[in-house]
């Protein structure tokens, strides 16, 4: 099957299981297709095992044929986070940069040790050789939240301003602080030479500095071209070009690619969208983009849910996965937790917004891109053919599985609750 003919099969997997859902359940859409695609991935290899239908090898084929990690990181993240950043409202990122900044950088370094370390006692004790850089690798790319998972599930469920502000910002941002991480320590367990304080320092500066500053200019520049015309047609083609060409060209610069594609999306969606676009255009603008990301966010969940088929498991696995998941949340907590004392210095914050953040903090297909790109071969139990690579792909995917159908379908009474807190604690006094 070709790698068109996989993906016009996974839209129409997508859109069933959507309609089925509206009909029937009423799930979050998201929830939904990711929640069929692992039950219908759990029945083809069932299936498979026991000789029914063997359709197993050649869905695994499919898979991976379709490359999960150049299809997200290459393809279809550009899209997702220009179309979310479209949305989001600049000045209540101002109010809340600082915030922002920290949980984005602080927030994602601390994780990091955090987990490692803590998996690498958890590996200890099972007896399992699975060597602290490793460790420290799956904790780089298991801190970083999902911004198209929060996005396509927190973020619309109207959680309070501030709190559903730091939700967004956090992981629209933490990308690039999270991809200098992962690459430093990936360079460590992989790498000819070890980096050195400048060569990460130099990594930062033009992977997430350049993407910024990249990012601005494109969205400058764009935001000049839209104003010279009035044709609708012509003013959406030009916000196509941003995550298509724009992307493909911060890759020529070496520079953060989701970042730009976070600052441009950022500019078009205030600056030009309130004195470049008329009321027809930003009508057709919201409507033309919410489109795009209901379908990419179809099929990239879809996928998630499927790509276990590639997966080779065995008892080992299994165990590491069930240890991977609270490991992450306490991550999480541990280092939300740490940046608020610093936060609650300098403001008052509703009481809920730790709990939100560490249960709100997804985890979804930009893990497993990272996952997917450590290199096979590295043995940790040779006689089992179990591998380090195998190892990190089945925990990142018990986390991403679980914190998109658990902490995703559970975390609106605590919305709920913080919506209370703000009413009572913020109502206008009466005249």
């Amino acid at each position: 099957m070709s790698v068109y003919a996989t993906l016009c099969l996974l839209a129409v997997m997508a859109m069933v299981i959507s309609l089925i859902n509206e009909r029937f359940l009423k799930f979050q859409t998201t929830i939904a297709i990711t929640a069929g695609a692992l039950v219908l991935s759990l029945i083809i290899a069932i299936a498979g095992h026991v000789s029914w239908v063997t359709i197993d090898n050649q869905a695994a084929d499919a898979i991976n044929q379709l490359n999960f990690e150049d299809f997200l990181l290459k393809g279809m993240l550009g899209f997702l986070l220009f179309a979310g950043a479209l949305g989001t409202k600049l000045p209540h990122l101002r109010d809340q940069k600082w915030e922002i900044a920290v949980l984005a950088m602080g927030s994602t370094l601390i994780s990091t040790f955090f987990i490692g370390f803590a998996l690498w006692g958890v590996v200890s004790l099972l007896g399992i050789d699975f060597d602290l850089i490793y460790c420290l690798l799956f904790g780089a790319l298991i801190s970083p939240t999902d911004p198209i998972a929060v996005l396509a599930i927190v973020k619309k469920m109207n959680a309070p301003r501030r709190i559903s502000t730091q939700v967004e910002g956090e992981s629209l941002f933490n990308d690039g602080f999270g991809l200098v991480v992962f690459v430093t320590i990936f360079a460590i367990a992989f790498g000819d030479t070890q980096p050195t304080f400048l060569s990460v320092s130099h990594l930062f500066l033009q992977e997430a500095v350049g993407g910024i500053v990249y990012g601005f200019v494109l969205g400058r520049v764009f935001h000049f071209l839209i104003k010279q015309t009035n044709q609708h047609s012509i003013e959406l083609m030009l916000t196509m070009l941003v995550p298509t060409s724009g992307y493909v060209f911060a890759e020529v610069l070496h520079v953060s690619g989701p970042l730009a594609m976070v600052v441009a999306g950022l500019i078009i969606g205030n600056r030009t969208r309130s004195k470049g676009f008329s009321e027809e255009s930003r009508q057709q603008l919201d409507h033309f983009w919410e489109l795009v990301d209901e379908f990419l966010n179809g099929v990239l969940f879809l996928l998630i849910g499927m790509v276990m088929l590639a997966f080779s498991f065995h008892p080992e696995d299994w165990v590491l996965a069930l240890a991977a998941i609270p490991l992450a949340l306490a991550g999480r907590f541990v280092s939300v937790r740490t940046v608020y004392f610093g936060f609650n210095r300098f403001r008052t914050y509703n009481p809920w917004s730790v709990p939100i953040l560490t249960w709100g903090g997804l985890r979804g297909g930009l893990s497993l891109a990272m996952a997917m790109s450590v290199p096979a071969g590295i043995m940790v139990v040779p006689d089992k053919g179990i591998d380090v690579r195998e190892i990190i792909l089945v925990m990142t995917y018990s986390v991403a599985v679980f914190s998109i159908l658990v902490q995703g379908s559970s975390i609106t009474p605590m919305i709920k609750r913080a919506k209370v807190w703000e009413q009572d604690n913020f109502r206008k006094p009466k005249r």
